[in-house]
């Protein structure tokens, strides 16, 4: 919450992209307008991020696609298997899911905030809430709910690691979108009618609550079956499929997981994309079409080593010199890379940033925030902030 705050009290009163809105509102305060470097740092991240995601979330298309037409593979592991590895084995049809992923991302984008971002997100959002609530009163009947509440809500502080402290905070990070300055754009378009730190809470409880309801729909599947649910992809596409297969409606319920799934990639493609727009529009003074043209294709085109990753150069391990990323794919570098390096190093810098470089006026005057509120913010932002992801940070380096 402190960094959302951050990020929107930022981006109200720069007014414009992630990068131009750091250095203006850095040079308003007399201090570097050096700082917008953070902001093209969230942009490098969000466009690496995206070339990797859109990869998924083709699979997640084709998916939706075949489980609706087709139907489920045969209710055994080997069918599950041989339709996702027929998928990875294809470049061309990864690829071609991928572009056409990035073609309905662009597609919104190109529109505009409020034509396009803001007209898609009041349909896909509701319809993301509705289907994952359905899918979890299903799964939580027809599944094992006993196991996935104690699973999901019985603390296990022996197997915390600092890897899991690290992978916790990308996700965090990435989930809500700080470190990324795509909260710095969106707030630069926000009215100042707008109470920012109601949307912030709000946002994050919301997120906290949708991961949970998620959560809620995959793990009664997970383990009435017997799956592991620490699979990763393979659970959302070979395992949780097979289970799917068994159940009454499960073809109607599979495509109706794999639909949420799209929808739910889709917001996050979005809100990544635009990010990128904003800043690199602002940068070369080009139109809305060509910046998001150009940049489609480019995040398409840095993808393709994503695509190869699970086929042609799956036996490429550029840092196979290092212990442990002996076996990394370049897929797994970028997902590291950015999960667990920039994504972390942006949230830092922008705590570092408003904590000690912006003036309690303008935080007070963006967030209309005062008293013990507006000291607990600057203290959140200075010293605890920084602290935590600077622990998680060396503890997983350490280990």
């Amino acid at each position: 919450v402190p960094l959302m705050l951050a990020e929107f009290a930022i981006g109200r009163r720069g007014r414009h992209d992630a990068a131009t809105s750091l250095e203006r509102v850095a040079l308003s305060e007399n201090r570097s307008g050096r700082w917008g470097f953070v902001g093209l740092l969230g942009a490098v991240t969000a466009f690496l991020i995206l070339s990797f995601y859109s990869v998924i979330g083709g699979w997640t298309l084709v998916y939706a696609l075949e489980t609706a037409i087709i139907g489920l593979p045969a209710n055994t592991r080997a069918a599950t298997n041989l339709r996702f590895d027929d998928l990875l084995a294809s470049p061309l049809t990864i690829a071609v899911a991928q572009a056409a992923f990035l073609g309905l991302v662009a597609a919104i984008v190109l529109r505009g905030v409020q034509k396009g971002i803001e007209a898609a997100m009041k349909v896909l959002m509701p319809v993301l809430g509705v289907l994952l609530v359905v899918l979890a009163g299903y799964s939580m009947v027809t599944g094992a709910a006993r196991e996935t509440l104690r699973f999901l809500f019985v603390p296990s502080f022996g197997a915390l690691t600092g890897r899991g402290v690290l992978d916790a905070l990308g996700l965090g990070f990435f989930s809500i979108g700080v470190g990324l300055g795509l909260l710095i754009t969106f707030a630069s378009y926000s009215s100042t009618d707008v109470d920012l730190k109601s949307i912030a809470i709000a946002s994050v409880a919301a997120d906290t609550l949708i991961s949970l309801v998620a959560g809620l729909a995959v793990f009664p599947i997970v383990f009435a079956n017997g799956l592991d649910p620490a699979a990763g992809p393979g659970l959302v596409f070979v395992s949780l499929p097979l289970a799917f297969s068994a159940m009454p409606a499960g073809r109607v319920a599979a495509t109706a997981f794999f639909v949420l799934v799209l929808v739910a990639a889709l917001g996050s493609a979005v809100s990544m994309l635009e990010g990128v727009v904003a800043v690199v529009d602002r940068r070369l003074g080009w139109s809305r079409r060509r910046t998001a043209t150009v940049s489609t294709i480019s995040c398409f085109v840095a993808g393709l080593a994503s695509v190869l990753s699970f086929n042609r150069w799956s036996e490429v391990h550029p840092l196979s010199f290092v212990d442990r990323y002996r076996g990394a794919t370049i897929y797994d570098l970028i997902d590291e890379a950015t999960s667990n390096l920039l994504l972390p190093l942006g949230g830092f810098s922008l705590a570092v940033f408003a904590g000690w470089r912006l003036s309690d006026r303008l935080l007070a005057t963006e967030l209309n925030l005062a008293g013990p509120a507006l000291v607990g913010l600057r203290l959140m932002l200075r010293f605890v902030a920084p602290a935590t992801i600077l622990t998680a940070a060396l503890v997983y380096l350490i280990g």
